[in-house]
C-alpha cells in the first residue's frame, strides 16, 4: 500500500461541482485511520487467501531501501532540528570548557568572562560550519561533526583533571597526554577531509580555555598541526593499519612541536638519571598516545559507521570479497554475467579515479549490479549457448523477464542484507530506460501485422498493441555520481560486444553514441554528473576498453622444424618371415 499523508488533525479533498463551485470535504484524523486500517486488513486478506492457494508468499515485495520511519527521515533534513542541534552543542561545550578552572587557566577568576569567550568562539565555530558543510549532508552529519568535537574536548578536558590531580607530573602534560588528533581523524575518515579540518580548528580553539595562559600559543600551534597531519594522512584510507601508521606520524610530529617549544628537553636526557626518567616519559607518553589514537579509532569506526549509515573505503574493501555467496553463485550459474559484472567493474572504477568519484564504492556496487539475472539466467544473451528462449516468447513477454531482473536483484540484496548503497545502485542502473531490442522488435511485428491486415488476412482487432511504458525499466534515474558511473560501464559493455574487428576509432565513436543517448534520453539529470566529468569517463572508458580488446600477433609457425621432420625418412619395416618365404619360390620357379 501506497504512504499517506496525513496532515495533523484534518485532510481537505477539493471537489469541482456541477456549477463550478469548490466544495471542501474534511474528515478527521481518526476516521481516515479507520479507512486505512480496514483498507490494509482487506489487503491482507488477499494476500493471505493467495498463499493458501500456493499463488502467493503472503509477503510484499520490498522495492527501496529508504527508512520505513517517516519521522526519522523528516528529522534528518529538518532545518528545525539542525537549529536545536546548534544550541545544544553550544551549552555543551560551554558545561566542558567554561567550568573547568585552575588557577593557570584564560580568565579564571571571572567565570562571566569566560562563558562570553566561550559563547563566542561557539557561535563562530557553528556560522562556519553551517555556510561551508551544512548544505552538504544531513543533521546526522551534523550531529557526527558536533559529537565527535564535544567528546575530543572530554577527553582534553579528562587528561587536564589527570595531570592537575597528580603532582609528580609537569604541567606540560596537559600538551602531551590529550589525544589531540582524535577528531580530526575520525571525521577525516567518517565524513571527508574538509570536516576534519573543521573539527581540528574546533578543538584547538576551544582547548585553549583548558590551557595555561602561557602554553594557550604553543597548545593552539600543537593542536591546529596534528590535527591537519592526521586529516592528510587518512585522506583515502583503504586499510585499517594506515590508521597505525598515521597514528605513529602523529606521534612524531607531537614530538617534534614538542621539541620545538621546549615541553621536551634533550639535553636532561644525558644530564642525569633523573632527566631521563622524566623526559623519557615524556617522550614514551607522546609516541604511544599517537598509536593508541589510531587503534582506538580503527576499532570505533565499524561502530561508528553503522551508528551514521556511512561507508568507509575500508569497509568497501573488505565488501569486494569475490568469495561472497551471491558472487560465488553468479560464477556458477551464471558465468556470463559474471564476467560482464568484472568488466563493469574495471571500467566504473577507472572512469571514478578519473573523476575523483568513490572508486571502491563503484568496484563493489558494480560487482553486484546484475544479481537479479540469478532467477533466470539463461534467458540473458551472455549465458545462452545454442538455445535462445526468446525465440518462443513474444516481445512483450521476453520484455518483462529482462526488466524483472532489477526487482528480483533488490529482493535478494536485501534478503542478503548488502549495504543500501548497493541496493541503490540495483534499482537505477538502467534507470527508466527502454529495452530497445524487443521494442523495436515488437513494432516490426505491428507493422507486419499491419500489412496482413490490409491484405485481408487477418482481423484488425486482432492487431497487438505495442506501448514504450510496457518496454521501460521502473527507474528510478541514477541519483550519484557513482550510480550513473556505472549506468555508463553498464551499457559501454554490453555494447561493446557487438562491435566486429574493434579499433581504437570504433570503440571511441561507439562509447560517444551509447553515452549521448543516455544523456539525451535525461537519464543523468540527478545524478550531478557534469558534461566535462562524462567526458572524462568517455575517455576512460575507450582507453580501457582498448587495453581490453586489443589484437594479438599471429604468430609464423616454425618452418624449419616442420622442414626437418619431413626430411627425416621414416625406415621400412622389417620382412616378414611369410614374405621371406614367398619370394625364394618366386625365385626357384624363374629359374
Amino acid at each position: 500500500m501506497d504512504n499517506f499523508n496525513v496532515v495533523n488533525w484534518h485532510v481537505s479533498a477539493y471537489i469541482v461541482g456541477p456549477e463550478g463551485r469548490i466544495r471542501v470535504l474534511s474528515q478527521s484524523k481518526r476516521a481516515i485511520h479507520r479507512i486505512l486500517f480496514f483498507m490494509g486488513f482487506i489487503d491482507a486478506f488477499k494476500r493471505w487467501r493467495l498463499a493458501e492457494k500456493g499463488m502467493s508468499s503472503g509477503k510484499k515485495r520490498r522495492t527501496t531501501t529508504a527508512s520505513e520511519n517517516a519521522m526519522v527521515d523528516s528529522m534528518e533534513h529538518s532545518a528545525w532540528m539542525k537549529l536545536l542541534i546548534y544550541p545544544i552543542f553550544a551549552v555543551l561545550v560551554c558545561l566542558i570548557t567554561v567550568f573547568y578552572i585552575s588557577d593557570q587557566t584564560l580568565f579564571h577568576d571571572n567565570g562571566i568572562r569566560r562563558i562570553f569567550v566561550c559563547l563566542i568562539l561557539a557561535g563562530a565555530v557553528i556560522l562556519f560550519y553551517h555556510i561551508r558543510h551544512s548544505l552538504k549532508g544531513g543533521n546526522s552529519q551534523v550531529v557526527l561533526v558536533y559529537g565527535g568535537v564535544l567528546v575530543h574536548l572530554v577527553l582534553l578536558r579528562a587528561a587536564c583533571y589527570v595531570v592537575d590531580n597528580n603532582p609528580s607530573w609537569d604541567v606540560d602534560y596537559r600538551i602531551l597526554l590529550p589525544p589531540l588528533a582524535f577528531a580530526p581523524m575520525v571525521h577525516s575518515v567518517l565524513a571527508g577531509r574538509h570536516a576534519g579540518f573543521f573539527s581540528a580548528l574546533s578543538v584547538s580553539l576551544f582547548g585553549c580555555l583548558l590551557m595555561p595562559v602561557q602554553d594557550i600559543f604553543s597548545f593552539m600551534v600543537t593542536s591546529l598541526v596534528v590535527g591537519c597531519v592526521a586529516v592528510a594522512l587518512t585522506r583515502r584510507v583503504r586499510r585499517r593499519g594506515s590508521l597505525l601508521r598515521a597514528g605513529f606520524y602523529v606521534g612524531v610530529t607531537t614530538f617534534l612541536l614538542a621539541l620545538v617549544f621546549d615541553k621536551i628537553d634533550l639535553a636532561l636526557l644525558t644530564s642525569s638519571k633523573e632527566g631521563v626518567s622524566v623526559e623519557g616519559s615524556k617522550m614514551a607518553v607522546v609516541l604511544m598516545g599517537g598509536m593508541l589514537t589510531g587503534m582506538v579509532v580503527s576499532g570505533l569506526l565499524p561502530a561508528l559507521e553503522s551508528l551514521f549509515a556511512i561507508t568507509t573505503n575500508i569497509s568497501w574493501l573488505e565488501m569486494s570479497d569475490l568469495n561472497h555467496k551471491l558472487l560465488r553463485k553468479l560464477q556458477l550459474e551464471a558465468p556470463g554475467t559474471y564476467h560482464h559484472s568484472m568488466v563493469v567493474a574495471t571500467l566504473a572504477e577507472s572512469a571514478a579515479e578519473e573523476i575523483g568519484a568513490n572508486a571502491a564504492m563503484c568496484r563493489v556496487c558494480s560487482y553486484f549490479h546484475d544479481i537479479g539475472k540469478l532467477n533466470k539466467p539463461e534467458y540473458f544473451i551472455e549465458n545462452q549457448g545454442d538455445r535462445n528462449p526468446h525465440d518462443t516468447l513474444t516481445p512483450t513477454m521476453s520484455a518483462i523477464i529482462i526488466i524483472a531482473h532489477v526487482k528480483d536483484g533488490v529482493d535478494m540484496a536485501i534478503k542478503h542484507k548488502l549495504n543500501p548503497m548497493i541496493i541503490e545502485v540495483i534499482r537505477e542502473h538502467h534507470g527508466d530506460s527502454v529495452v530497445r531490442f524487443f521494442y523495436h522488435k515488437a513494432r516490426e511485428q505491428r507493422l507486419e501485422a499491419e500489412k496482413k491486415v490490409d491484405e485481408g488476412l487477418e482481423n484488425r482487432d486482432d492487431l497487438p498493441d505495442v506501448d514504450a511504458k510496457n518496454f521501460r525499466y521502473p527507474g528510478p534515474c541514477p541519483s550519484s555520481p557513482e550510480s550513473g558511473i556505472i549506468s555508463l560501464a553498464d551499457c559501454v559493455e554490453s555494447a561493446s560486444r557487438s562491435l566486429k574487428k574493434p579499433t581504437p576509432q570504433k570503440i571511441r565513436n561507439m562509447v560517444n553514441d551509447v553515452v549521448m543517448s543516455k544523456v539525451t534520453s535525461g537519464q543523468f539529470d540527478e545524478c550531478a554528473l557534469t558534461m566535462g566529468e562524462i567526458k572524462k569517463a568517455c575517455n576512460s572508458f575507450s582507453s580501457t576498453l582498448r587495453s581490453m580488446m586489443h589484437t594479438r600477433i599471429d604468430y609464423p609457425k616454425d618452418e624449419e622444424s616442420s622442414l626437418g621432420r619431413k626430411s627425416q625418412k621414416t625406415p621400412e619395416p622389417a620382412a616378414t618371415s611369410s614374405q621371406v618365404v614367398e619370394t625364394e619360390e618366386a625365385a626357384e620357379k624363374k629359374s
